[in-house]
Order: C-alpha cells, then sequence, then structure tokens
C-alpha cells in the first residue's frame, strides 16, 4: 500500500490525539482528590478518643499521603487507651492500617522490597527503624529490636497530625518501610500487621529445629495472635494442633482454623487438670507450645504442658502485666526445654506474611472471618470497649 504525504499527516494527528486522550484519562485517574481538612481520633486522656479536624498538610519529596480504608484495633492500641503506659497522649493510633495512595514525593518510586508504586495503589506499613541505636548497627538482621524503632499509630502528636491510622488521612513520612498490597481485599489488608506478628513467633520457632510435619503444637490463648499462629502453623503443614483458651467461640474459630483439638480450661479444676488432658492428646506432651496471652498465670502454666525435650515461644507480652513462676528444676533444666522470646517482627517478615496469607487463603481457612466487629471513626470508644469486654476477636475501624 502506498502512503502520500496528506495520508501520513493524518495518521500521525490519529496517533497524537489517541495519546492526549489517553494522558488525559491516565491524569484523571490519578489526580485524587484530597480534601484540605480531615478527621483523625485523637486519644487526648485516659479512655477519651476524640474526633478532631486538622488541616491536610503539604507533603515533601519524601512522603507520601493516604487515604485511610480501615485498621485493626491492637491490644498495645487497648493498654495505651487504659492507661498511657507508654506516655503518648495525645496521640492518635492505629497501627494495624492500610489504605491508598493519593499523593506521593518526587523521591519515592518503590516499596520497600522494590516493587514500583504509585498514586492508586494499596499500602500497608511496617516499622521505622531508626539506623543509629547498636541493634541497627551491630544486628541490621533483627530491626524488631531497634531501641527507638517509630511505628505510625505510636508516634506522639506532633505538627503533621497525620501519625497514625485512626484517622482519614495518614503522612508516610521519610525512612519508612512499606508494602504494595493491591492484590489482597480490606479484610485481608487489615490483618498482614498482626498475622506478621504470628510469622515473626513461628520464625522464631522454627529456629529450635523442633517443628516439622508431625510435631504437635499447643497453643495457649486464641486471641487474633494466638489465632495467626495456629494459621501459620496450619499452613505449614503441620495437622496435630491443640488450642487452650477460655472462651467457647473462640475455641470454635481454632477449630475453624484446623485445630486438632480444643480445650477450654475453664471445664477444669485446676491447671493440673489441664495437664493431664493435654497428655491423655499427647502421650508425654506437647512437641512445641506458644504462649499467646498476657496472663502471667498462663506463662506459668504453660511449662507443665512441654514434653521433655520440647520447646516454647513466649508471645503475649508485649507489656509489662507483671511476673510469674516456674520452677527451674522441673520447668526447665529436668525437661531441657528450649525457650525462644518474640518481640514484634522484623521489616523482612512482611514478604513471608503475605505469601502466609495468600497460603491461608489458598487452602480455604477462613482467616478474614477473625474480623468480627467494624467501627466508624466517631465510635472508636466504644470499638475499645468491645474490645476489652473481648465479645468478639478482631475489632477494626474501616473508613466507608
Amino acid at each position: 500500500m502506498e502512503l502520500n504525504n496528506i495520508d501520513i499527516e493524518s495518521i500521525v494527528k490519529q496517533v497524537m490525539n489517541q495519546v492526549s486522550s489517553d494522558s488525559i484519562e491516565t491524569n484523571t485517574v490519578q489526580n485524587k482528590v484530597v480534601p484540605n481538612t480531615a478527621r483523625v481520633a485523637m486519644l487526648t486522656d485516659i479512655k477519651k478518643i476524640e474526633v478532631k479536624e486538622y488541616e491536610i498538610p503539604s507533603i515533601n519529596d519524601d512522603e507520601m499521603l493516604i487515604k485511610v480504608e480501615g485498621c485493626g484495633i491492637c491490644g498495645t492500641d487497648v493498654h495505651e487507651y487504659k492507661g498511657d503506659p507508654f506516655s503518648l497522649i495525645p496521640v492518635v493510633l492505629g497501627h494495624e492500617g492500610t489504605g491508598e495512595i493519593v499523593k506521593i514525593g518526587k523521591n519515592i518510586n518503590n516499596d520497600t522490597i522494590g516493587n514500583n508504586i504509585t498514586i492508586g495503589d494499596k499500602i500497608v506499613t511496617s516499622t521505622i527503624p531508626c539506623g543509629v541505636c547498636d541493634s541497627c548497627l551491630t544486628m541490621s538482621d533483627k530491626d524488631n529490636l531497634c531501641e527507638s524503632s517509630g511505628i505510625y499509630g505510636l508516634i506522639p502528636d506532633d505538627n503533621k497530625k497525620f501519625n497514625g491510622w485512626f484517622g482519614d488521612y495518614l503522612i508516610i513520612r521519610k525512612g519508612s518501610t512499606f508494602f504494595k498490597v493491591n492484590d489482597m481485599d480490606l479484610k485481608t489488608r487489615l490483618l498482614i500487621e498482626p498475622a506478621a506478628v504470628a510469622v515473626h513467633a513461628v520464625e522464631r520457632a522454627k529456629s529450635t529445629g523442633l517443628l516439622s510435619f508431625n510435631s504437635t503444637v499447643l497453643i495457649q490463648g486464641c486471641g487474633p495472635i494466638g489465632l495467626l499462629v495456629l494459621a501459620v502453623a496450619r499452613t505449614m503443614g503441620i495437622e496435630n494442633i491443640i488450642a487452650v483458651d477460655g472462651d467457647v467461640n473462640r475455641l470454635e474459630m481454632a477449630k475453624r482454623l484446623g485445630a486438632k483439638h480444643t480445650i477450654n480450661f475453664r471445664n477444669y479444676k485446676d491447671n493440673e487438670q489441664v495437664v493431664l488432658r493435654v497428655k491423655e492428646i499427647t502421650k508425654r506432651g506437647a512437641d512445641f507450645a506458644f504462649q499467646c496471652t498476657g496472663v502471667p498465670q498462663a506463662a506459668a502454666n504453660i511449662w507443665k504442658f512441654v514434653k521433655r525435650g520440647g520447646g516454647l515461644c513466649e508471645v503475649g507480652f508485649f507489656v509489662d502485666n507483671g511476673n510469674c513462676s516456674i520452677n527451674p528444676h522441673f520447668d526447665i533444666c529436668n525437661k531441657e526445654i528450649t525457650l525462644v522470646g518474640s518481640w514484634v517482627y522484623k521489616v523482612s517478615d512482611y514478604p513471608i506474611t503475605l505469601d502466609f496469607l495468600r497460603r491461608a487463603k489458598g487452602i480455604n481457612l477462613p482467616i478474614e472471618d477473625l474480623i468480627t466487629h467494624e467501627y466508624p471513626l466517631d465510635k472508636l470508644n466504644e470499638a475499645m470497649e468491645t474490645n476489652m469486654k473481648q465479645s468478639g476477636i478482631k475489632i477494626a475501624y474501616v473508613n466507608n
């Protein structure tokens, strides 16, 4: 086919017009409408959250503005709500959040593991290691032990205001770690942060060399963390799982997530009777146990459930809830127990966590059903009270 100059000029104009049209369409999608002001739920006093409205500040070249879609309520949030143990008041809480990028600084092109990011992407945040403390300088593979680590939702109030996920918007600061999670629905994204806690605990447990396909694993405490630890173990192929708790509904959820046996300790006269039941199931005791409550007496009791030569991971104490008593001879030396502690999570646990959640859904574990209650921003006092009453499992703020 022959083309004359007029034909070529016509074709070029059509192509340029199409490119221009596509560009306009793309820009319409990417230029998100952001209001001048937005709300946050500020903890202003003990057991007092107030919704306040502030002007959204401009972001710089190393920051992002996120439109919050939701945030889970953590036990740490509740401890701060009840007594301000971290001396943060006034503070915008919420660290189990997720949302959509609506503004992005020109210096930000990728998430923490190198995925390209742009306006419209869904993200979750991890920690903000300080990079200068002894732990950061000498143990780069253990950033969870950073002595000055920052985390959104536990940042004291400052001129940015939008420091926690309990709000309409969040400002992501320079040095933050974050991950693109476009392939996950909102409920799954709300579980990423607590799931990272569970994944880190199981990774710590694996370091003992005592977990395998045929291990009998006991999980004490079927709150969100304990149930997620259970789910992680189940996705690893561990089938002999015993769940111990005092709540019927949580034990039922443990069954749905793959527990072979459940023990309601309230049905037994004392811990010795619970130990007998564990040994009835296991013969010698559990190969490995996870202690996922914040109750000192539970932390003392769990040693009795582990067999000689077994292992134990303590997960439950993110704040100082008091001391417990154990017998060093019978509980540790005579049984030669291998103990590991688990503290929060490492940034590198997040990619593993995302794969865990995909695997959990792939084998039809009802992970999303862990979220039992959803509240709007102006009902967060009520949400906190629901959490403290243990009326559900995972309570969440959802920004409809």
